[in-house]
């Protein structure tokens, strides 16, 4: 049987990725990788604003935008 991930599951699991995995790397590149992440905070800012006011319809573009995110 498949499970199904929630999308109080699926939020913070990006966020944390982004934050842990993604966000040192761009940080590594110095000055290069800064708008990336200014982008990525803005982002992760955008979640946590979302998920705090319980704002369904923003945490799912939330869990969306921070899934384009890569290396």
């Amino acid at each position: 049987m498949t499970e199904i991930e929630t999308l109080g599951d699926a939020l913070p699991k990006e966020m944390t990725r982004v934050r842990d995995e993604l966000m040192p790397i761009y940080l590594e590149i110095g000055p290069a990788g800064k708008f990336a992440l200014g982008m990525m905070q803005r982002s992760l800012d955008r979640a946590a604003k979302a998920m705090i006011e319980g704002d369904l319809p923003a945490m799912i573009r939330c869990c969306q935008e921070l899934r384009c995110y890569t290396e």
